[in-house]
């Protein structure tokens, strides 16, 4: 609720940019959100406000002060945090998730600006009592000591079982993942090969929001989504060397209701992958490179069973992948990828723009042939466009035993990355064409 000191706070700094050229009106989006949100400590988007230049008034619509509920706060700075990038503040994140967990209030729990906080592995879980938004305005930085991950090398931030959860502010969540990919197998063969942490993972959230973040340098995976429901990432910015090992931007599993819009990522693996158990997921306006594209899978490895339907990846922009949508399974598997659309795509040099891969082998030594299979069917390509920095274009390498089903290619024209001839790779699949297709299956 807005007191008398507020109120005074907000008048000052209206007079203030009176006296500095402000525009004619001002709406939510024009307000110096640093200012008025840090300072008086609540978001004005929540108050209908209304300025008028020319009479040089202000008039504030009155609100019910029993029908609204300003939420509390809970700064992590007032749980004893330094943020000075130096100091490890996990202690005192974990009092303040407490704290903010047990109210019966709907909380804030602010992550405030121009600080960084050292955070080793940490676990954060509901169920809470009330709603929780987390505003993060700062950095959070993960310890780069991987004896700190001595109980759980697979994660270092997990929000699990919390519901109606917000995760936003514009600051940054950085993995600090430099020393994991220098002891990645994949980086140096003489190293063995053990799993890294996951920057940021969500288990078992219903009504989850995730929006104007950036997340970087994740040791592993970015941001993993797992059997979730009802999930809004929206605005955020992933960000990893091209070199960097397994460092997917946002992995989804299991997880069923979720939209991806309108997000920047560039990594060293997928930018988003879908595999087992996910339905209904939605990738929107999303700027994909470098690395390798959007990928549902990989499925039925080590002869596992997986099931993946009603995906839309749409207006995606790619540059310099490796791939551009791909859909992966491992022979051996079973179960189905189904009633998938790639539609909207542009391809800037990318080595592999389309590709269905069902003989996938992420091993060094050769996988064996086997009859069982991932079926996969009604897979819709439309409006795909751009250039393939390969001569193949199209590979779609469907499985002996169990062939590609219902497959469409509707308006799709790839050429070479110097507008050279491209060709298609067709091999055990079931496929209409419509439209103009460039190249098209022999």
């Amino acid at each position: 609720m807005c007191n008398a000191n507020n109120l005074l706070k907000l008048l000052i700094v209206y007079s203030i940019c009176l006296s500095s050229t402000c525009t004619n009106s001002l709406n939510d989006d024009d307000f110096p959100n640093s200012l008025f949100q840090e300072e008086l400590g609540y978001d004005l988007g929540g108050y209908p406000l209304y300025i008028s230049h020319a009479e040089l008034t202000i008039q504030i619509q009155s609100w019910n002060t029993d029908s609204r509920r300003v939420a509390k706060t809970a700064n992590v700075v007032d749980f004893g945090a330094k943020g000075d990038g130096k100091s490890d503040d996990t202690k005192a994140f974990r009092s303040a998730w407490k704290s903010a967990c047990s109210s019966k209030d709907d909380v804030t729990f602010v992550v405030p600006n121009y600080k960084k906080f050292l955070l080793k592995p940490s676990t954060f879980s509901g169920p809470c009592k009330s709603n929780i938004t987390i505003k993060i305005g700062g950095s959070i930085i993960a310890s780069d000591n991987r004896a700190d991950y001595s109980k759980d090398r697979r994660h270092w931030l997990i929000f699990q079982r919390v519901d109606n959860l917000v995760v936003r502010g514009g600051g940054t969540i950085n993995g600090n993942g430099n020393i994991w990919w220098q002891n990645s197998c994949k980086i140096d063969k003489s190293k063995p090969c053990k799993v890294a942490p996951t920057a940021l993972t969500f288990y078992e959230c219903t009504n989850l929001v995730i929006k104007h973040l950036r997340i970087e340098n994740g040791q592993q995976i970015h941001v993993s989504i797992e059997n979730c429901r009802d999930v809004e990432v929206s605005r955020i910015v992933v960000n990893a060397p091209e070199k960097s090992p397994n460092t997917d931007g946002i992995h989804v599993a299991d997880t069923q209701d979720i939209l991806i819009s309108n997000c920047i990522i560039g990594t060293g693996d997928d930018c988003i992958s879908i595999v087992s158990g996910s339905q209904k997921v939605q990738a929107t306006d999303i700027t994909c490179g470098p690395g390798h594209g959007i990928s549902i899978g990989s499925l039925g490895a080590g002869n596992s069973e997986a099931y993946v339907s009603d995906v839309v990846v749409n207006r995606v922009n790619f540059s310099g992948t490796t791939n551009g949508v791909r859909i992966k399974t491992w022979q051996g598997g079973y179960g189905s990828a189904s009633n998938i659309k790639f539609q909207n795509a542009q391809m800037h040099n990318v080595k592999n723009p389309i590709i269905i891969d069902q003989n996938y082998c992420d091993q060094d030594d050769p996988c064996k042939e086997q009859k069982s299979a991932v079926k996969i069917s009604n897979v819709l390509y439309e409006n795909i466009k751009g250039t393939s920095a390969t001569e193949v274009a199209v590979d779609f390498e469907c499985s002996k035993s169990h062939p590609c089903q219902e497959i469409v290619v509707d308006n799709v024209r790839l050429v070479g990355a110097s507008g050279g001839k491209s060709k298609a790779v067709c091999k055990n699949i079931h496929l209409k064409s419509i439209g103009t297709v460039s190249p098209h299956c022999p």
